[in-house]
């Protein structure tokens, strides 16, 4: 007997290699999950100018990261959260933050079904262009949005995902656009408040370990998930906080623990340790 509906994700048209390198780009639920590759060894890039919400804000830091001579990587997260931007009256602009000026300087605006497919279809052309061996993934945040009332975030998030299909289907001849259904797990297959944080908005920390798991599966290479179990036990090492870190003992224990650290940076050169 079934007590839950799965939601099955099958495996992804590419894979994610041992410590390659990854960009996300989005929501706050980009930086939980780039956390978790950042814990995994990963060298990660994480809203480098901050969180950006829309697919017209996320299109203005792929722009910006291109125009400061960044190098992109050949893994592009993108996580939406709203439809909803911001426009400076002034000069009608959409702004990617508001930096705590007044709200009267600013127009709220939600951009239709089109024009988030026209922003996000920018957006993988950018990256396209920069990066032609490029594989976008693209997700929609489960994270609720009260601010605009739960119907209104249901709506928001809704017409991220008919233009998220959208573009999927207008460029179907080109295997390079992916979609990982994080909304739907949390939804439709973690659909109870202990999956929850506090605010009730927030997916937990089960949830979002648990939805890694699920994106280890999608898309990792063996090679990549062998990378990440070697490392495992070297970062419980390095993060142990002994009673006597003046003892002998511990003292050995560092001593080896720096030689397994040593040995695996020289196996995966890319390797990345905060």
């Amino acid at each position: 007997m079934e007590f839950r509906t799965k939601v099955e994700i099958g495996k992804a048209g590419f894979q994610i290699g041992a410590c390659e390198e990854v960009l996300l780009v989005g929501s706050c639920f980009a930086g939980e999950m780039g956390q978790r590759f950042k814990d995994n060894g990963y060298p990660t890039m994480v809203n480098p100018y901050g969180t950006m919400y829309n697919p017209a804000s996320i299109l203005h830091t792929l722009g910006r990261l291109i125009d400061e001579g960044r190098r992109l990587p050949r893994v592009v997260f993108l996580t939406l959260g709203t439809n909803h931007v911001y426009r400076l009256k002034e000069t009608g602009e959409i702004v990617d933050n508001c930096e705590k000026r007044p709200s009267a300087l600013f127009q709220e605006e939600e951009l239709t079904i089109d024009e988030c497919t026209e922003y996000l279809n920018k957006a993988v052309e950018l990256l396209r262009a920069h990066q032609p061996k490029v594989q976008i993934v693209m997700t929609v945040s489960p994270i609720r949005y009260r601010k605009y009332g739960y119907h209104e975030s249901q709506l928001s998030k809704a017409t991220l995902l008919f233009a998220i299909e959208q573009l999927i289907y207008q460029t179907s001849g080109i295997r390079h656009l992916h979609y990982f259904p994080v909304y739907e797990i949390l939804m439709d297959e973690l659909r109870d408040y202990r999956f929850y944080a506090a605010d009730m908005l927030h997916p937990s920390e089960q949830a979002v370990e648990y939805i890694w798991e699920q994106l280890v599966t999608w898309c990792f290479s063996h090679e990549a998930k062998m990378f990440m179990d070697e490392w495992r036990p070297i970062r419980e090492a390095l993060q142990h906080r002994p009673f006597h870190p003046e003892s002998e003992e511990y003292q050995q224990f560092l001593e080896k623990t720096q030689e397994r650290l040593t040995a695996f940076r020289k196996k995966y050169p890319a390797f990345s340790c905060d």
